[in-house]
């Protein structure tokens, strides 16, 4: 029988800022246990701040404002449990006291402000840190806490990737997975912590549609069978209306509504518009994929498929989309065409003015002639962190010219992905660290586009981002295309983004293709598919 609730974290008139930048202005919200508090905004809205002010990130100390913790703490072991009064310490028994704490009010090496730490779990955007050469089980076992002893581990490792659907990799390779895999088995780990509160930030934004659903009904059970509560950013609606039971419209830091999330979440909506213009005339064939393959032999799992088989083509100046479940071979595909994870059978050919350049061949004779023609944007990509946007966007990647040269480029870079003119200057001296995610990931797409590539690909470019910040991203992808003649291959499970954008599109499930064609029919047909066993 499921307990009363009781009230574990109210945040009071939060407000934080950084370099005169407000990130938060006056935010307060409460959270009793078994309650959901769902986060959406545009990109740099405030929600990422938040979650890192709740888990205690040093960096991340409100200005002003209180983050207080109502909890239980066990008079015999310390351990920290739900804040019933009266109720025994789960670990060992003994007798517990119910204190609210003042979290930001303990200094920092405060044996109970790291207990607390402890008890909080974190999932952060597009983080895909697993130990590479482990299993996903393995991975998930090496967070579950050490007073869970042998089958009892094994049990709850299975629980935790039941909960995110990835039972059907527990002997995979963690390097082998795909991004969304990843993410998964992340949350997993996060999960099998055991926390009191689970923050996620854009835990399902890389996920398809059915996925994200399967890990969204999961992490609800969790939250509601174990009592805990739960903090999430998103900048699906679909994502706050499944999950939340309550939610808060951030902009600019302020809090603009709080309260019943569908009404939210169609307040948030409001502005979004997007009207797809004609597709430009293609070329020739400039990618051709032939019988592709990509196979590799695993200890555990002997031969695994990646790719398996694939042939297709995709054209001069098209904007071609592949589309599928998490592990379906996508990502693999992109990476074959670049040359990153040559091909182990059949042919991945570019063309290269009259020549055709085979992209499994090694030395500048081969591959080498058509990689310095490619742009890449990794799930994974990185900033440097040390480096201003400015810096990032011109010698950090390589790009030799003068210094107001440079400076140009990079302004026009960022106003095509988004970024409002009248901020631009301020963007170009500013370190990654003090930008949003969503302003990152966006400066991480500027930094392939200002080395104006031949071809283009894209994977999982607006997993993170805002709806109207999407939007602008199809009109760079288009107007790039249309005004530099250049190609792109998107990888995506954002099936608004491929219908707004791409000129075709490629299912694939299990490592194969199995229909090309027009985006709105081969997503119709995508949502008609069955989830695979094993996808």
């Amino acid at each position: 029988m499921a307990q009363e609730s009781v009230e574990l974290l109210v945040i009071e008139n939060v407000s934080k800022s950084f370099e005169g930048r407000v990130s938060l202005n006056n935010v307060s919200a409460k959270l009793t246990t078994g309650d959901i508090l769902g986060l959406i905004g545009k990109s740099a809205a405030g929600k990422s701040v938040l979650i890192h002010i709740l888990r205690g990130n040093d960096d991340y100390k409100p200005d002003s404002g209180r983050v207080i913790y109502n909890l239980n703490q066990c008079k015999k072991c310390g351990n920290l449990d739900l804040p019933y009064k009266g109720k025994p310490c789960t670990l060992c028994g003994g007798e517990t006291n119910t204190q609210a704490v003042d979290f930001w009010s303990l200094k920092h090496d405060d044996p109970l402000r790291q207990n607390i730490k402890g008890r909080i779990s974190i999932m952060l955007q597009r983080t895909f840190a697993l130990f590479g050469d482990m299993t996903v089980i393995e991975n998930v076992m090496e967070a579950i806490p050490e007073d869970v002893k042998g089958d009892d581990r094994i049990q709850r490792a299975i629980e935790m990737l039941k909960l995110v659907d990835m039972t059907h990799r527990t002997t995979h390779i963690a390097r082998d997975l795909s991004g969304g895999e990843k993410q998964r088995v992340v949350m997993a780990r996060q999960l099998a912590k055991r926390p009191l509160l689970f923050l996620a930030d854009e835990p399902t934004g890389t996920l398809d549609p059915t996925t994200a659903e399967t890990v969204h009904r999961g992490l609800i059970d969790y939250v509601k069978q174990n009592g805990i509560a739960m903090v999430f950013a998103s900048h699906w609606p679909e994502a706050i209306d499944r999950m939340a039971d309550q939610a808060m419209l951030l902009d600019a830091g302020n809090v603009v509504m709080h309260g019943d999330p569908k009404e939210i979440s169609q307040a948030f909506m409001k502005d979004y518009h997007f009207e797809k213009s004609s597709h430009g005339k293609v070329g020739d064939p400039l990618i051709v994929c032939n019988d592709a393959k990509k196979h590799y032999f695993s200890v555990v799992r002997g031969v695994v498929k990646a790719v398996d088989g694939v042939t297709f083509d995709i054209k001069e100046k098209e904007i071609f989309a592949l589309v599928g479940y998490s592990g379906a071979g996508k990502t693999t595909t992109s990476r074959m065409i670049a040359g990153m994870s040559p091909a182990t059978g059949g042919e991945v050919k570019i063309r290269i003015g009259d020549d055709w350049v085979n992209m499994s061949e090694e030395g500048y004779a081969g591959k080498g002639r058509a990689t310095p023609y490619i742009g890449f944007l990794h799930q994974e990509y990185t900033l440097y962190p040390f480096d201003t946007v400015l810096q990032n966007l011109s010698t950090c990647i390589g790009m030799k010219m003068p210094a107001e040269l440079a400076k140009v480029k990079a302004i026009q870079v960022l106003i095509s992905v988004g970024f409002p003119k009248n901020d631009v200057e301020k963007i170009l001296y500013s370190y990654p660290d003090s930008l949003s995610v969503g302003e990152c990931q966006r400066i991480a797409f500027a930094q392939v586009l200002i080395k104006e590539p031949r071809i283009i690909i894209l994977d999982e470019p607006t997993g993170t981002m805002d709806p109207i910040t999407k939007t602008i991203i199809a009109k760079s992808v288009i107007r790039a295309r249309d005004t530099l003649g250049e190609t792109f291959v998107v990888v995506s499970h954002d099936m608004d983004f491929v219908l707004n954008c791409c000129d075709r599109a490629a299912f694939m499930k299990g490592g194969k293709i199995m229909a090309i064609g027009d985006p709105k029919e081969i997503l119709e047909s995508f949502d008609k598919e069955p989830v695979p066993e094993g996808e």
